[in-house]
């Protein structure tokens, strides 16, 4: 397990995971584009590990203050974690939250692998009285899309009394903004995808925890899976954890100056921020088609289902069948960008005047 550093996170995002300092050495570890080694070592196969891969575990491991696996995408990371629940055992988890997870739980739960217990994270009392016949309890916070704030550590102490682990996806937050490895959760999950990678371009998960014993066991999973990440995907997304404190302090604070103006625009009957973060959602006075045109009259807008990126995304989340039936039909998700806010404003006024 790395050490708690005592650098700032910013230094962390561009020191951690670069090759020792020595003359003539690259700055960046090199991609390393291997499935076979040379016997006799740690690695042995390409399904085991790889450099550019334990860089980037590296890096992110520091900025959780833990340790690190790297997987092919944030849903293998998903699946891995709930294989480490026994057979019929009950998995609490928010009735909210990202929609690839819920599916899987649900998948889970048909097979009769597992039992799946819904719940309200924002009622603290009736997450906590859920624990009690948990094995795992599975926290968002903030919930994918309807931006609610759990207890974490509250939670954590109820769940960890009744022997349950204790997951928190952190993927909205990042280990900027929120490190519940410090708030006693037993594990964090990224979909590296969204603001690490954070151009776009990367489809990569992630895994973090202090304890040694359960890293072990998904390691294991991970090799005899092969949920194992591309090596040009790893270098990717350690090139884009480099700016992450730069991308989330500007995109943030873009957030953050969006939801004063998105509050007085007749347009908007409810927004939804928890207070941090670059996700916003916003809901549409006039119903589900004003969300629908409004996704579609933007120019520098992109109506797309994910986020993190450095471009300001957005679309009406209901258009999915499979997102929770309590989201409202004219939530529209929006995960805003690095460009310049005043621009952003404008094309989004524009299009809310129109649709008002």
């Amino acid at each position: 397990m790395a050490a708690d550093s005592p650098l700032k996170p910013s230094t962390i995002a561009v020191t951690a995971g670069r090759p020792a300092h020595q003359p003539d050495a690259p700055l960046n570890e090199p991609i390393t584009m291997a499935s076979t080694y040379v016997a006799g070592g740690d690695l042995e196969y390409g399904r085991y590990g790889n450099p550019t891969w334990q860089a980037f575990e590296t890096a992110l491991g520091e900025l959780e203050g833990g340790r690190c696996l790297a997987f092919s995408s944030g849903l293998a990371a998903v699946a891995t974690v709930l294989d480490l629940v026994g057979t019929g055992a009950t998995v609490v988890a928010p009735r909210h939250a990202y929609n690839g997870s819920i599916m899987q739980l649900a998948d889970l739960e048909a097979r009769g692998r597992l039992q799946a217990t819904l719940v309200d994270v924002t009622d603290t009392a009736a997450v906590v009285e859920a624990c009690a016949d948990a094995a795992l309890v599975w926290l968002e916070s903030p919930t994918n899309p309807a931006l609610e704030v759990a207890d974490i550590e509250t939670i954590t102490r109820a769940a960890h009394d009744a022997g349950a682990y204790v997951v928190v996806d952190n993927t909205f937050a990042t280990p900027l903004l929120q490190r519940p490895l410090d708030q006693d959760v037993d594990l964090v999950v990224h979909s590296a995808t969204k603001f690490l990678a954070g151009h776009s371009d990367v489809l990569l998960g992630a895994v973090a925890t202090r304890d040694e014993e359960l890293w072990s066991v998904l390691k294991g999973r991970r090799d005899l899976t092969g949920a194992v990440p591309g090596t040009l995907e790893a270098w990717l997304a350690l090139r884009g954890l480099r700016t992450l404190h730069l991308r989330v302090e500007r995109a943030q604070a873009n957030a953050q100056e969006l939801v004063r103006r998105l509050q007085e625009h007749p347009a908007v009957s409810e927004v939804r921020y928890p207070g941090f973060g670059a996700i916003v959602a916003i809901v549409l006075a006039q119903g589900a088609m004003a969300a629908d045109l409004l996704t579609r009259k933007t120019s520098l807008w992109v109506h797309a289902t994910s986020l993190g990126g450095v471009e300001s995304t957005f679309e009406r989340r209901r258009r999915w069948k499979t997102e929770a039936a309590t989201i409202p039909d004219a939530l529209v998700r929006m995960s805003v960008g690095i460009e310049d806010v005043d621009d952003l404003w404008d094309d989004l006024r524009t299009a809310l005047d129109g649709v008002v």
